[in-house]
């Protein structure tokens, strides 16, 4: 049985394996009044009766502007309603609103469902724009698959963005376990691919000033500057996928940039941005960003 099975009754996973302490340098100069503050992070299964509106917010967050495209409701239920794969994080209580959630939805065994229905097509839609011939051709493709030959597994994982990285490796090392343990027991976890839903960005000049106006749309069309990732790890799990890209919001706007500048001269623009796995490297690539964390936080 997966850790998370054998939780207690209160729902917290054993703190001497999962239980996360962040807090600051320990190293202080005399002269700083800067105030050290520890937390605890921990592990929980999902709570139909608490996790809802955490949940939501945070699939709002991953979609960014598209999410008004989505019945999150109705998502945010099928996510919470499956308690025993994937994990909410959350400081001091189990009944507290989850600061980062993960999950992964069988698409084929829930493709009927109207959150999923709409989340295959959207995403079969957003790989055929994406500069990855390969994703443009697979996606879609694996989607359509009625056969239950071709399993999807939708990966949908949002964090606050003040969440240290330290939480992200023992959340898909779980999921891991869950999914193993879920498969022992027969249940619809035995995926042939993994299709990673998650968010990237560029830096974009501010086009508040009429000037800048001109000289934007003096450019010409295609966004060629560099992709930035919300999530740090998604640049090393993209190394293991079979392929992977940005594409643009459907809602997204030319003031949205400015929205988001903050407080610095270039502008934000949120891209979404999804990696194909297959199952047999898909393992790999959860204990490579832990590898990758773990070297981050030495450095």
């Amino acid at each position: 049985m997966a850790r998370k099975r054998a939780r207690e009754a209160d729902g917290q996973i054993d703190p001497t394996v999962d239980k996360m302490d962040h807090d600051g340098d320990d190293s202080s100069d005399s002269d700083d009044d800067m105030e050290m503050v520890n937390v605890d992070f921990e592990l929980f299964n999902y709570d139909s009766q608490i996790d809802f509106h955490g949940v939501k917010t945070l699939l709002r967050q991953l979609f960014d502007t598209d999410a008004q495209l989505f019945e999150l409701s109705a998502l945010s239920d099928l996510i919470v309603e499956q308690n025993t794969i994937g994990s909410t994080c959350k400081v001091d209580d189990k009944a507290n609103d989850a600061y980062a959630f993960l999950t992964v939805l069988n698409a084929h065994e829930h493709r009927a469902k109207m959150p999923v229905a709409q989340l295959i097509e959207y995403l079969s839609d957003k790989a055929k724009s994406t500069n990855d011939p390969k994703l443009a051709a697979a996606v879609p493709e694996l989607l359509a698959d009625t056969s239950g030959k071709v399993v999807v597994g939708l990966v949908l994982a949002e964090r606050l963005l003040n969440m240290p990285a330290e939480v992200i490796p023992p959340m898909w090392g779980m999921m891991i376990d869950e999914i193993e343990a879920a498969v022992e027991d027969k249940e619809p976890y035995e995926f042939t691919h993994y299709l990673v839903v998650s968010r990237a960005y560029h830096e974009v000049q501010s086009s508040i000033s009429q000037e800048e106006r001109k000289q934007k749309k003096a450019k010409a069309a295609g966004d060629d500057s560099k992709l930035y990732f919300f999530h740090p790890e998604d640049e090393e799990m993209r190394k293991h996928a079979v392929a992977a890209g940005a594409y643009s919001f459907t809602k997204d706007s030319e003031s949205s940039a400015d929205s988001k500048r903050a407080f610095q001269e270039m502008g934000v623009r949120p891209r979404g941005f999804m990696m194909l796995i297959e199952a047999r490297r898909f393992e790999g690539a959860v204990k490579a960003i832990g590898d990758y964390v773990g070297g981050a936080l030495s450095t």
